[in-house]
């Protein structure tokens, strides 16, 4: 990600292609401490976008500009179902 104040996934190579292209994006909190959900998907090596992905990320803000501090993937569907399946169990959804 470079450094901006809107933050992002979206990727540009040396070529100017996008490898990565941010389908999505939801604050799930704003402040010092921002929490942003992104739905994206990575260029392959057949150039072709694969399936869609999440990545959480949390990021404070420093000088008014947003900084990258951590980050979880949600590597594929059957892992989404599973997260969705314990946050349902524990917040009795």
């Amino acid at each position: 990600m470079t450094e901006n104040t809107e933050p992002t996934v979206e990727q540009i190579d040396e070529n100017g292609e996008i490898i990565v292209k941010e389908l999505a994006k939801e604050y799930l909190s704003k402040g010092a401490w921002s929490t942003i959900a992104f739905l994206y998907q990575e260029k392959g090596p057949d150039g072709n976008f694969g399936e869609a992905k999440v990545t959480l990320r949390r990021y404070q803000k420093v000088q008014g500009v947003q900084k990258q501090r951590s980050k979880f993937n949600v590597s594929n569907k059957a892992q989404a179902g599973q997260i969705i399946d314990v946050f349902k169990k524990w917040y009795e959804l």
